[in-house]
């Protein structure tokens, strides 16, 4: 009997062949095979919005061959992702190919090993029409919303812009986000700090109160008045509290957590993050063990672990450190309300596999992914950290004189480590409170102040958005889905709406121009609320209740009469970007020319035009210099639109690189260097060939490192 699994990727494949017989053949479709042509909307709107698929140009043969295995297979079995989109494909894969809907042919793994596989192969289901509309419905209003709006937007700001429904939303929380930054004042205020000596041990503390309350210092003024108070003061303990606290570990990756812990710990974008992740779901080539699924499926907003992944960490986490290292009783996290729970959190699919052990098999990004996946999966399940902890009070007072200053100082100590033994959460919410060590001190007891100073400080602005933060701030609003955040964040800067600066996201003149039209003439769009219920719209398409087809009229009815007027009302109109102005100017006019977008890309124009029609190339300025000529080095394109760096004097010098300019010279011969691959600055002046590591920078040494 001849049997066909179908499945996304050829690693994918690789892996499940190996644990299914010589009677399986296994086999990929390298994705969606069929989906809505670019070239036009492919929805039709008049006949209940109905999709208009087509095979996805250049898989015309890879359709053909499929065709082929099927005919001479007794059984097929869908074997996509299990998620949504995996779902679609498995459908569309059915309906070109010829399948039976009806038929038990769709099969899932949650993770990639043996019994996974074997398990899903005997448990075959239909394929999930409601699963399918609420992709469909997704992927309709994606459409529906970018080709109505996208021109429009083009037309009143700038050649090739995008609009869509989740990453005009993303763009409005930076652009916000910005526009508070800028409105900002800041309040000037001081503390007074003083360091304490007992017992030849110093420690810190700060100025809380006086004998009218709680102390508000705003000037220096203000701080010099404490300070001449403070003046031979003497210092007591007034209290000392000692107690405990128990700190908990943090639940298990989901899509979104992984995305963010792996931009603040490795510095990894999202889709770098995403790519890597299914990288290891597919399987990865071990030594001596072969191709294997490292971890569960990595899209997922779910905290549900299996009891039986739990007893086989639990009986590793005894094995290796200890009964003491497994909590009283067995942790469960909940799982936030309105989140998908058809799989399991992020996890490895053997916990038995560690990091050390798997090391040599895998890239160094794969081993610091899988590596913090561990870790924290395991962390999730043992006890948690116990630490001794004191507050104290001292009281300073002038003698012969009424009213005192109260210093308040806390810190504590490690009892024990618990989870923390192999993992530390980025963000520690207790700073460097546990560097203060109060030492053994009692109340009555006198202290001599080493050192009393008066800090100047000022209000800070809300922080810039990072990648890390926007997709936290995502997920609270309810906008996009853990799968879709890697992609929004990857469009909004390939657009210009936002560009990165180090870890920092910042709205361009672009990009706010954008918004303020969207708020302007289509407030919905961009309102994250309305954004958020219709995500929650499509989770009810998922489930049954709602009917996909009516949702969409409810939405794009009310769409279309926002677009036809804010067309009416803004006829003729064009906003100007003060970003567009360059300092080149026209060899013919004398104006400063500006940046126009084309079919092939940005070029120089004159703003006389239609009187003064002249034009120049757009090059990307460096401040590196040719290692050939001396001449400028800038950014052009190649045909397919990839970006190169190349010398201003082509054709007299041809020096071309893929490698990225940098300010930095070389110490060798004084040249330009360039970042390559591997994060190596090389210069590319063939008589030197200086090559050294790049330095990351900011790089805090973690223990996932």
């Amino acid at each position: 009997m001849s049997k066909l699994v179908i499945v996304e990727s050829p690693a994918k494949a690789k892996t499940i062949k190996k644990y299914l017989g010589k009677d399986f053949d296994v086999t990929a479709s390298m994705g969606h095979i069929r989906d809505l042509p670019a070239a036009k909307l492919s929805v039709d709107v008049k006949n209940d919005f109905a999709p208009k698929y087509t095979v996805i140009k250049g898989k015309e043969k890879l359709v053909k061959e499929l065709k082929e295995k099927v005919e001479k297979s007794d059984t097929v079995y869908l074997a996509t992702d299990p998620d949504r989109e995996g779902e679609a494909i498995s459908w569309h894969l059915a309906s070109v190919l010829g399948l039976n809907l009806d038929e038990k042919n769709r099969v899932k793994f949650n993770e990639i090993n043996e019994k996974s596989v074997k398990n899903g192969l005997a448990h075959p289901e239909k394929v999930d029409m409601g699963l399918v509309d609420a992709q469909q419905a997704r992927r309709i209003l994606d459409r529906l919303v970018g080709y109505r709006l996208s021109p429009f937007i083009s037309q009143k700001i700038r050649r090739g812009l995008s609009a869509g429904r989740v990453q005009s939303v993303a763009v409005r929380l930076i652009v916000d986000r910005e526009k508070e930054i800028e409105a900002f004042v800041p309040e000037e205020y001081w503390t007074i700090d003083a360091k304490f000596i007992s017992n030849r041990r110093i420690f810190k503390a700060s100025l809380t109160a006086d004998e009218n309350g709680k102390v508000k210092i705003t000037d220096k003024a203000g701080a010099d008045s404490y300070l001449e108070r403070l003046c031979d003061a003497v210092y007591t303990v007034d209290s000392i509290k000692k107690g405990s606290r128990k700190k908990q570990p943090s639940p298990p990756f989901i899509t979104s957590s992984m995305q963010q812990e792996a931009s603040r710990k490795l510095n990894f974008q999202a889709q770098k993050t995403m790519k890597i992740a299914q990288e290891l779901y597919e399987g990865v080539e071990i030594e001596s063990l072969g191709s294997v699924g490292l971890i569960t499926y990595m899209r997922t907003d779910s905290l549900r672990i299996s009891e039986e992944a739990r007893a086989a960490a639990n009986e590793f986490i005894a094995s290796e450190y200890g009964e003491k290292y497994l909590p009283e009783k067995p942790r469960y996290f909940k799982t936030r309300a309105g989140a998908q729970d058809g799989h399991e959190a992020i996890r490895p699919a053997n916990v038995a596999l560690t990091p050390e052990r798997v090391k040599s098999s895998l890239s160094t990004d794969q081993y610091k992914l899988y590596n913090l996946i561990w870790r924290r999966y395991v962390a999730s399940l043992m006890a948690a950290c116990v630490q001794d902890t004191v507050k104290t009070e001292v009281k300073a007072q002038k003698e012969g004189r009424e009213g005192f200053c109260i210093f308040s100082a806390s810190g504590f100590t490690v009892r024990f480590d618990g989870y923390t033994a192999i993992y530390e959460d980025s963000q520690n919410e207790d700073g460097d409170e546990g560097a203060n060590i109060i030492p053994d001190i009692k109340a009555g007891d006198t202290l001599k102040a080493k050192e009393l100073l008066g800090n100047q400080h000022f209000t800070q602005p809300p922080a810039h958005f990072t990648e890390a933060s926007l997709i936290k701030t995502l997920e609270e609003t309810g906008v996009g889905r853990p799968s879709t955040y890697a992609s929004i964040v990857s469009t909004i800067i390939k657009r210009e709406y936002v560009k990165r600066e180090g870890k920092l996201l910042k709205a361009t003149e672009l990009g706010c121009a954008t918004t303020d039209l969207l708020k302007e003439r289509f407030p919905k769009i961009v309102n994250t609320k309305f954004t958020a219920s219709m995500e929650s719209k499509l989770d009810d398409i998922d489930s049954g209740k709602c009917n996909y087809v009516e949702m969409l009229h409810e939405f794009y009815d009310e769409f279309e009469d926002t677009l036809t007027k804010a067309k009416e009302d803004m006829q003729g109109q064009k906003i100007q970007l003060q970003e567009d102005i360059t300092d080149v100017k026209c060899d013919k006019c004398g104006r400063n020319m500006v940046i126009k977008t084309g079919r092939f890309g940005k070029f120089l124009a004159c703003p006389g035009y239609p009187e003064c029609k002249s034009t120049k190339p757009y090059v990307e300025p460096t401040d590196a210099k040719c290692p050939v000529c001396g001449g400028d080095v800038i950014g052009k394109k190649s045909k397919k639109g990839h970006l190169f760096f190349g010398c201003s004097n082509y054709p007299e010098c041809n020096f071309m690189t893929w490698d990225k300019p940098t300010n930095e010279k070389c110490p060798k011969c004084g040249k330009s260097l360039f970042k390559g691959k591997g994060g190596m600055l090389n210069c590319l002046d063939e008589k030197c060939g200086y090559s050294v590591k790049a330095p990351r920078k900011n790089a805090k040494k973690t223990q996932e490192d």
